[in-house]
């Protein structure tokens, strides 16, 4: 069966995102939460796909209107240096509002990529109303950035909702220690199941487009995506 949907760029509460999500409307929901790239082609695509498979997508735009179709990316990483925690959770919480509002979602989880799958986690420890939380290579640096703020593995242990992370080994952002302090979290909680993806040989970032050229690479994202759709449909239906 083919899904009709409707996509859109839209204002929150004076927040700018992207909608994408069937013709109507749906029950089921994600917040959706870009990489460095903020809300370009690659990212639309992954809204798309949620989309056709019932689930509204609603994406939240980290840089306010620059993605990587207008913007350098030396230009996106001094942006992503200014980014602060607090205030970051605090336009995801009104985002995710608007999904149960709004939007009429009667359930809602999180997925992110790079620095967005790091805040999926944060927001994975502080809101229950999630039903699941995904992180695609989260950016958790052994060392914290001078604006990360807030304990990213902490967060990690408080979430309550069923959570998938998929980390590659050759992650040279976030090295193998980091990891596995995330891992350890996940597992030490006491309730929410965890799914944990290694990919060895995979990079940072393997499921963007450019990434595809290693086959490490793409042969990560052809095994995690259809896994993750699958995980988003059983957690929110």
């Amino acid at each position: 069966m083919t899904v009709e949907i409707e996509t859109s760029n839209i204002t929150v509460n004076g927040l700018t995102a992207h909608l994408s999500r069937p013709a109507g409307g749906s029950r089921q929901g994600m917040l959706l939460l870009p990489m460095i790239t903020g809300i370009g082609e690659r990212v639309r695509e992954f809204a798309a796909t949620i989309a056709v498979t019932g689930v509204t997508v609603l994406t939240w735009d980290p840089w306010h209107g620059p993605s990587d179709e207008d913007t350098s990316r030396e230009q996106l990483f001094e942006m992503m240096g200014k980014l602060d925690d607090d205030v970051v959770l605090g336009e995801l919480d009104t985002l995710l509002g608007h999904l149960f509002g709004e939007l009429g979602c009667a359930k809602a989880g999180v997925i992110g990529w790079c620095l967005g799958g790091r805040f999926a986690l944060m927001l994975g420890g502080r809101d229950e109303r999630l039903a699941n939380v995904v992180a695609y290579h989260p950016t958790v640096p052994g060392t914290p950035a001078p604006n990360h703020t807030v304990d990213a593995v902490a967060e990690t242990g408080r979430i309550k909702a069923p959570a998938m992370m998929m980390y590659p080994s050759a992650d040279t952002l976030v090295p193998h220690e980091s990891f596995q302090r995330l891992q350890s979290a996940l597992q030490s909680r006491p309730s929410g199941a965890s799914i944990v993806h290694v990919y060895p040989n995979a990079e940072h970032g393997f499921s963007n487009k450019p990434q595809e050229g290693n086959p490490e690479n793409a042969d990560a994202w052809a095994i995690s995506w259809p896994q993750v759709l699958e995980f988003i449909r059983v957690t929110t239906g």
